[in-house]
């Protein structure tokens, strides 16, 4: 009896492929200084005053409690307002339609599905 051989090819180098690694432009930015916030100007040196800006927000002052409480221009009330009322007056009215709908579909629906499985000897509950 013959022992069995494999003849095994002579190997082949195969050559690969080198992918360099990854580089990336890393974003610098310049140094922002912060002055501190008890900066005062030197003697002699009036600064600009900064506190007469308006900022659109009045004070009302609350008697009892001897405390002022913001509150914003005329403009900017009746615009969270009246967004306000819209907002709520179309979800009402939404919500609304959407229940007449359902109470007015409801049956056309069952009556449809009714004659629908009927032919195809479906059984509903």
């Amino acid at each position: 009896m013959e022992i069995p051989t494999i003849v095994i090819p002579p190997i082949q180098q195969i050559e690969t492929v080198e992918i360099p690694l990854p580089t990336a432009d890393v974003p610098s930015y310049p140094i922002m200084v912060v002055p501190p916030n008890n900066l005062r100007p030197p003697d002699g040196v009036e600064g600009e005053n900064h506190d007469t800006a308006d900022t659109g927000i009045r004070k009302v002052d609350i008697p009892i409690l001897n405390f002022k409480v913001p509150l914003p221009e005329n403009e900017i009330l009746i615009t969270a307002t009246s967004t306000a009322v819209v907002s709520v007056a179309a979800t009402l009215t939404a919500t609304a339609a959407f229940k007449w709908a359902v109470t007015a579909l409801k049956p056309i629906l069952k009556t449809a599905w009714k004659k629908m499985t009927k032919g195809n000897g479906c059984t509903t509950q």
